[in-house]
């Protein structure tokens, strides 16, 4: 006797879809999906960006890399692309200023984007590294692929920095910042 799931026949369509209301229910139900918070930085020759960003993964271990993924729009996407560099700095609860600030929604109405409000150091890839990151990923680019209003880039790191062991991630669910609480 198999121990695993048995789900019923895919009913055949008997409809067509309406995309509006098809990505209004994707959207609504990605929502329900808790994610890290990342800050994804890039310096060169292309310019100094960086995003808020909780479209990060982890793609393997062996070797080590991960991706992200960025809008098209986005001036951080063409940035990542010619400068080939990137950090992925992973938030801890304490930074949802910089969270904000990176998200184009910068609190007590100062400029978005600002990198002087919060303190960054330079990583060996003179990537901007966000200071008190629960982890940071310093990475190189090797590949990127256009998937409709996104960037995937793929990256390997050449350092990964774990934060302080007492750092609790921040995470985004329901169009908010909150924090990991682990299951009893």
């Amino acid at each position: 006797m198999s121990l695993a799931p048995t789900f019923p026949p895919a009913a055949a369509p008997t409809a067509e879809v309406d995309e509006t209301l098809a990505r209004t229910s994707f959207v609504r139900s990605m929502g329900m999906a808790a994610t890290g918070v990342t800050i994804v930085s890039t310096d060169g020759p292309a310019g100094r960006f960086a995003q808020t960003v909780s479209a990060m993964a982890s793609v393997s271990a062996d070797p080590p890399c991960l991706l992200v993924c960025v809008h098209d729009k986005s001036p951080l996407a063409q940035a990542v692309i010619a400068n080939g560099t990137l950090a992925v700095n992973v938030l801890a609860t304490d930074q949802a200023d910089a969270a904000q600030t990176f998200a184009g929604q910068a609190p007590d109405g100062s400029a978005p984007y600002d990198f002087s409000r919060h303190a960054w150091r330079t990583g060996a890839l003179a990537q901007p590294l966000l200071d008190a990151s629960a982890a940071v990923f310093e990475c190189r680019l090797i590949g990127h692929h256009r998937y409709g209003t996104h960037h995937v880039f793929v990256a390997s790191p050449v350092q990964s920095l774990p934060g302080a062991a007492d750092a609790a991630p921040m995470t985004y669910h329901a169009r908010s910042f909150g924090s990991h609480t682990p299951a009893a």
